[in-house]
């Protein structure tokens, strides 16, 4: 525990920084798993419109839903950088 005491001055920054990445790289993953899991949702609506599993009007509607919540991500995205 002195150990500890007498070591953060320069510990101190060093873990500041350590979770400073740690919270970039859980953010830029959650981020990526977002982009995917629309992408995915996206390629799925189209193959259940494909197979004759939703009408042309439901798979349009489901479309710009996916769509512009992927455009928001996005412009997020942009904001944020």
């Amino acid at each position: 525990m002195i150990w500890q005491l007498l070591t953060l001055p320069i510990t101190g920054p060093l873990e500041g920084v350590a979770w400073i990445g740690e919270q970039i790289l859980e953010r830029a993953s959650s981020e990526l798993d977002s982009k995917e899991n629309l992408s995915k949702r996206l390629l799925a609506l189209q193959l259940a419109f494909d197979m004759g599993d939703i009408s042309e009007e439901d798979f349009e509607v489901q479309e710009e839903e996916l769509l512009l919540e992927m455009q928001a991500l996005q412009d997020e995205q942009n904001a944020e950088d």
